[in-house]
C-alpha cells in the first residue's frame, strides 16, 4: 500500500498544488492504517475506513474523493481490475443558503447618500449587482460595449465562458449613465466599464470592499457581500411571482436544481401560488360548471 500511495502522490505533484497533495497524503495514510498496509479494497474495509475517519459529511465526502482518485490511479496501472468504490455513496451535504437582504434593507443600501471618493461608480456597481443579479467577476468583467442602456440590458460572460443577456431597470440605467458621463476614468487598456483612478479595470476585491463599506454605512449585516445582492435579486423576484425557470435563465445557472438550492420561497408564497393557479385548489359548488 505505502509504495503505491507514494507513487500516486508523486503523480499528483506534477499537476496539483502542494496543499492538495498534502490533503491526499493525509487521507491515504489513514486508509493504510485501516488496511494494515495491505492493498485491501474489500467493501467492508472501505466502509470501515470511511466510518472511522469520515466523522462529518464533509470529511467523509473528501476522503471518498481521495479514495476514488487513488483507485483510478491503481486501475490505470493495472493493479485493480474493477472499481471497488462504485457502490459507495457520498453523504448528502446540505448547502447553506446565503442570506438575502429584505426589500427595505436593499432600499436602504441603494438610496443612502454616498460618501466614497467614487460615489457614482460605486452606486452604479451596487445597482447593477442588485438589479441584474450578477456575480462579482461578471460585474468587473463588463466592457463598455457590453452595455445597452436604451434597452436596459447587458451581455455578460459567465461561468464556463457562457454568454447571456441580463436585464436591469431604469434606476440602474440612470446610475450607469451618470457614472459614465461624469466620473468614469478613461481606460488605459481595452474598454472596461468599471475603472479605478488609474484607468485600470477594477478587481473583485475592490468590488467586495465597495459593498462592505456601503453595507456598513447602511447598518446592514457585516457579512453582506456581492453574492448577498445576487441572492437578494433572485429571492425578491421569486417573492413577486417570477417562476424558477426565468430566474434560472437570469442567473445563468446550467441546471434548474442549482436555482432551487440557491433561492428560497416561503411556504406561504407557495401556498398562495397553488391556490391562485391550480384548477382544483379553490372550492367549487355544484353550479360552478363551465
Amino acid at each position: 500500500m505505502e509504495t503505491w500511495i507514494q507513487a500516486f502522490l508523486d503523480h499528483l505533484r506534477a499537476t496539483r498544488s502542494a496543499h492538495t497533495v498534502r490533503a491526499y497524503a493525509a487521507d491515504l495514510a489513514q486508509l493504510s492504517l485501516s488496511t494494515g498496509g495491505k492493498l485491501d479494497f474489500a467493501a467492508s474495509t472501505l466502509l470501515r475506513y470511511l466510518r472511522d475517519y469520515g466523522v462529518t459529511p464533509t470529511t467523509r465526502a473528501r476522503k471518498l474523493s481521495s479514495l476514488r482518485a487513488f483507485v483510478k490511479f491503481l486501475r490505470a496501472n493495472g493493479i485493480l481490475d474493477g472499481d471497488p468504490t462504485a457502490s459507495l455513496e457520498a453523504p448528502y451535504r446540505r448547502r447553506p443558503l446565503p442570506k438575502a437582504l429584505s426589500e427595505p434593507q436593499a432600499t436602504d443600501l441603494l438610496d443612502q447618500l454616498p460618501t466614497s471618493k467614487t460615489p457614482l461608480r460605486d452606486q452604479a456597481l451596487l445597482e447593477l449587482l442588485y438589479s441584474a443579479g450578477l456575480r462579482a467577476a461578471e460585474a468587473v468583467g463588463l466592457d463598455e460595449v457590453d452595455l445597452d442602456l436604451r434597452r436596459g440590458q447587458a451581455r455578460v460572460l459567465g461561468k464556463g465562458n457562457k454568454e447571456r443577456i441580463v436585464l436591469f431597470g431604469e434606476a440602474c440605467a440612470r446610475a450607469l449613465a451618470a457614472y459614465m458621463e461624469e466620473e468614469r476614468v478613461p481606460p488605459i487598456h481595452g474598454t472596461p466599464l468599471f475603472t479605478n483612478h488609474s484607468g485600470e479595470r477594477i478587481s473583485t476585491r475592490t468590488l467586495q470592499n465597495v459593498v462592505k463599506r456601503w453595507a456598513q454605512a447602511a447598518g446592514l449585516p457585516s457579512e453582506t457581500s456581492p453574492h448577498t445582492l445576487r441572492h437578494s435579486f433572485a429571492t425578491h423576484l421569486l417573492n413577486h411571482g417570477a417562476d424558477l425557470k426565468t430566474v434560472q435563465q437570469l442567473l445563468g445557472h446550467a441546471s434548474l436544481a442549482t436555482t432551487q438550492v440557491y433561492t428560497h420561497v416561503s411556504v406561504e408564497r407557495l401556498r398562495q401560488v397553488v391556490q391562485e393557479s391550480h384548477p382544483r385548489a379553490k372550492e367549487t359548488g355544484p353550479d360552478d360548471k363551465t
